[in-house]
């Protein structure tokens, strides 16, 4: 299986439970991770975790900023839920495509673990792209080991981020605290 991650945590009560039943290679791919410091502070975390495993891991660099700030902020503009499905389609997509390309027979994400992800949206849209690229997308409600989740990450200390990843998640979660 090619297990998509969008950081550390949310990787760890995944990645556990999930390879003893598949042999699993991770996929690092995150242009929605903003701004960009933010984004080496999660990518270091995240190398250094699955360092310390020792997990096989596939990275995609990739960081076209422009773009994914041209797109989402047009989508933003109509709907929150059309700027998500464009960030879950675009890394979901990616994945199958690194999937299909290595002979994987499986894609997921530990997006499916976090629950205030729009769950049923990257389900839906995890299957359709698995049905397009002829590559099964395996779905598993991974909410269940959320807070297991959680606890491991904290006893790792591994760095835990405030927010999905994106400018906007960022403003979503932070834009009611006060500047004094």
């Amino acid at each position: 299986m090619l297990l998509h991650a969008c950081c550390a945590p949310c990787l760890m009560a995944p990645y556990k439970h999930l390879s003893e039943k598949y042999d699993i290679t991770i996929f690092w791919y995150n242009p929605n991770i903003q701004p960009y410091r933010e984004y080496l502070r999660r990518l270091k975390a995240f190398k250094e975790y699955t360092k310390k495993i020792g997990a096989k891991v596939i990275y995609d660099y990739s960081y076209p900023l422009e773009d994914w700030l041209y797109k989402t902020s047009i989508l933003s503009k109509k709907s929150n839920v059309l700027r998500c499905k464009y960030c879950y389609a675009d890394r979901l997509y990616r994945t199958a495509q690194k999937a299909k390309e290595m002979n994987f027979d499986l894609f997921s994400t530990t997006l499916l673990l976090a629950p205030y992800q729009k769950h049923e949206l990257i389900k839906e849209i995890g299957e359709k792209i698995g049905k397009s690229t002829g590559i099964d997308f395996y779905y598993e409600d991974m909410r269940k080991w959320f807070d297991e989740g959680e606890r491991m990450a904290r006893e790792a200390g591994i760095y835990r981020q405030g927010y999905c990843g994106c400018i906007y998640s960022e403003a979503d979660r932070y834009w009611r605290e006060k500047i004094e």
